[in-house]
């Protein structure tokens, strides 16, 4: 039996009030609780010296969503276990394309839920590492508006050579796992669109006329 003194687990949702919640919780029952604001924020938490046992990670948030930073989590920490949270999601099935071994639905599930999942998900700690490590993680992509001629494309990130390539939208469909080889290696790239983000390409600002001062007096 696991002793929850000795266990981390790290709260990630841009809610002040949701990490404070969800801290109180865990920590009355014994837990090592540290939160963060988003996506980026838990990056950095994550570089720390101890790695937490469990991820709750919010889907919806600003600077980097739950659904990117979880496919971060998959690939750069296959052993951590995650719990996706949302308040978008009736159902307590993980949405199509996170990647999370459990599902929290904010206003729905009762607060033992949680506790519950946490403490499932750590008895089991061992089986969730192996099965993350035996398959590949999808990379969330935002969308990155329109090309000169005006066609959506997306930027991708070859997750074996690293190197970026643009590649065209015709549609927009809900979130599933794509695929695309990579121009310059042979790997494959599995993806995700993120519809509900956007990062859009610098416009070229008009040069401001220059006005002399012989003009200005004329």
């Amino acid at each position: 039996m696991f002793s929850p003194s000795k266990r981390h687990i790290l709260v990630v949702d841009d809610d002040e009030s949701v990490r404070e919640v969800f801290s109180v919780m865990l920590r009355e029952k014994g837990y090592e609780v540290a939160t963060a604001e988003n996506g980026f924020d838990a990056l950095l938490k994550l570089k720390g010296v101890v790695i937490p046992d469990v991820i709750i990670s919010d889907l919806n948030m600003p600077e980097m969503s739950g659904f990117e930073f979880l496919s971060v989590v998959r690939r750069r920490f296959p052993k951590i276990s995650v719990i996706a949270s949302s308040g978008a999601y009736g159902s307590r099935a993980v949405p199509t394309g996170v990647l999370a071994d459990a599902f929290y639905a904010k206003g729905e599930d009762h607060p033992d839920t949680l506790l519950d999942s946490v403490a499932s998900l750590i008895e089991t700690s061992g089986e969730q590492a192996s099965a993350h490590q035996s398959g590949s993680a999808p990379v969330w992509i935002p969308r990155n508006g329109k090309d000169s001629n005006g066609i959506p494309y997306i930027v991708i990130t070859c997750t074996e050579c690293l190197r970026s390539f643009p590649l065209n939208v015709t549609t927009e469909e809900n979130p599933e796992v794509l695929e695309t080889p990579c121009p310059f290696c042979l790997n494959t790239v599995n993806y995700i669109i993120d519809f509900s983000l956007s990062v859009f390409s610098p416009t070229k600002v008009k040069p401001t006329p220059v006005v002399s001062r012989k003009d200005k007096l004329a």
